[in-house]
């Protein structure tokens, strides 16, 4: 192996090391504010990136301590005091778009849409749960079926069919995937796509036998088989 190749030049060449290091003596004279300017920027973007990381922490401090009484009061069924606040908490509409950038934020608007939903303001309901988002295998799944609960509810059903099916495919297991094919395959019906329901039923049954919606599965597809037989 060449000398090259192994860098080993510069230990037996002291001449070639001072020759490399003039050479970027001469560059950086040569781009003196150019180098400074990038080193600064670096700089700039670090201390920027902590400052950012800093400010969110506190707010999400802040915004968990507005928000969880609110959650509470959806559970409650409190609905308009947990959206709009009582007085002494803001509600969970001001939280999220106060502290929307939080993971409290964040959750604030779930439980918004959660809420909204609940009180039959579905186009509300939708923006909201759409505006949030989560790696958690359960909550964003569940954001998914209220979206599709909330366009069944609008008789959207193509929508509603669109994100139930994300729900599905959302880091399926067999504990709540077999739930959301369900009401994916109902959705699916309602929207004339009857090959689709079909499908749908026949995966669930093939994929969670064992599952309690597995049982209604076969059932639904039976009847809706023998309807488009019959038409």
């Amino acid at each position: 192996m060449s000398k090259k190749n192994t860098g080993m030049e510069f230990l037996e060449d002291p001449d070639a090391l001072s020759g490399q290091l003039e050479r970027a003596e001469d560059f950086f004279e040569q781009n003196r504010n150019i180098v400074f300017g990038v080193l600064g920027a670096i700089v700039l973007l670090v201390a920027g990136f902590v400052g950012y990381r800093y400010y969110v922490s506190s707010q999400d401090e802040t915004a968990q301590v507005e928000l969880f009484p609110s959650v509470y009061q959806v559970e409650a069924d409190s609905l308009k005091k947990a959206l709009n606040g009582d007085g002494k908490t803001p509600g969970l509409l001001s939280v999220a778009d106060n502290y929307g950038s939080t993971p409290a934020g964040n959750l604030a608007e779930f439980y918004a849409g959660v809420a909204l939903l609940k009180q039959g303001k579905y186009d509300e309901a939708i923006e909201r749960l759409k505006s949030f988002s989560s790696s958690d295998l359960l909550v964003q799944a569940r954001a998914y079926v209220l979206i599709g609960d909330a366009y069944m509810e609008k008789k959207s059903f193509d929508e509603a069919a669109e994100y139930y099916q994300k729900a599905a495919d959302y880091k399926p297991n067999k504990y709540f995937t077999p739930g959301y094919l369900l009401k994916l395959a109902i959705a699916q019906e309602q929207a004339k796509q009857n090959d689709k329901a079909i499908e749908t039923y026949n995966s669930i049954i093939e994929k969670y036998a064992q599952s309690a919606e597995a049982v209604n599965a076969k059932k639904y597809k039976s009847v809706l088989e023998a309807m488009v037989g019959e038409s």
